[in-house]
């Protein structure tokens, strides 16, 4: 969800798209529908308006999720300062593992061994697509590939799906406030950001920090704009450079992501790398722009190779349409 778009527009959206809990849905309806709420709202930071964040901070002082509206509305209304400082603090760094069942297909039009840079990596738990199994429902029946546990995803389309897993040689990422594996409140903080009424993506979770602290990957403290050609540089020695991102340049604000864009296409452009990139529809327009025009009502998320669309997909990485 856009965090520059209005408080009421963006709830309300964010209220149509949170199928997947019903209280963030009702929290999110109600929020858009309560003036003295949405005013409170209105006083911070445009970039730590959005609904997930708000959500998350308050669950992350105790209000019940699930739980009733009353709880929230409380609690942000009341709030002395501690609720605030933990929305100015944080961050969305969602980190959900569900999306390399949609970024593997990508990763697979790649020739290995590959170098994974990750802008907006949080804590790097997306950078071990080789340490998961997948499980692809298709028209023509189930695709596995790896060993439990594995990522479901439902299939549309002719996606390319691999046969192999990918390997990687290099790992790493960056980040403005990179997340430490090892860190006890970092971790909570990621779970908190967990939508209620989902344990399944509470286990994975679980199981993806696991997996990172067993080869802690490397993540760089930076703007990702300035960062990143210093990054491709230093991963070209182990492989073919990837640099991906997945509901991260929407906390941009838009003149930054049309730097990003033209930088990406640039270090493409030269083959310094390939770009792998997975957002919002509204998010990174030349991408979305080449491929079949999506209904103003359907959201999804655009999966984009080098800055040509080729795919649509769920935003937990549950659902791919291939369109390419």
């Amino acid at each position: 969800m856009e965090p520059y778009a209005e408080v009421e527009e963006s709830y309300r959206a964010f209220a149509a798209e949170a199928t997947d809990s019903p209280t963030f849905a009702a929290w999110a309806a109600a929020v858009a529908d309560d003036a003295e709420v949405v005013s409170w709202i209105r006083t911070l930071p445009a970039v730590k308006q959005q609904p997930n964040l708000v959500f998350a901070a308050a669950r992350h002082h105790g209000v019940p999720a699930p739980g009733p509206y009353a709880g929230l509305r409380a609690a942000l209304l009341e709030d002395t300062g501690p609720l605030r400082a933990t929305i100015l603090a944080r961050a969305t760094q969602t980190n959900e593992v569900g999306r390399l069942a949609t970024l593997v297909p990508a990763f697979g039009s790649f020739a290995g061994p590959l170098a994974l840079l990750e802008v907006g990596a949080s804590a790097g738990l997306c950078l071990y697509p080789d340490r998961w199994g997948y499980s692809w429902s298709t028209d023509d029946g189930p695709v596995l590939l790896g060993e439990e546990p594995r990522l479901p995803c439902r299939v549309k389309g002719a996606a390319p799906l691999p046969t192999v897993l990918p390997e990687i040689a290099w790992r790493g990422g960056i980040d403005l406030h990179p997340l430490d594996v090892s860190d006890h409140d970092d971790m909570a903080w990621l779970e908190t950001l967990v939508w209620p009424e989902q344990d399944e993506r509470r286990a994975r979770l679980e199981r993806a920090i696991q997996v990172a602290r067993t080869d802690p990957p490397r993540v760089v403290a930076g703007d990702l704009v300035e960062e990143l050609p210093e990054m491709v540089e230093r991963a070209s020695a182990y492989g073919t450079v990837v640099v991906f991102h997945s509901a991260v340049i929407v906390y941009l604000p838009p003149p930054r992501r049309l730097e990003f864009d033209a930088l990406m296409r640039d270090l493409v452009g030269s083959g310094a790398c390939h770009w792998v990139s997975n957002e919002g529809k509204q998010v990174l327009p030349s991408v979305t722009a080449t491929g079949p025009p999506i209904p103003d009502e359907h959201p999804t998320f655009v999966l984009g190779v080098d800055g040509r669309m080729v795919a649509q997909t769920h935003g937990h990485g549950r659902g791919l349409r291939w369109t390419a």
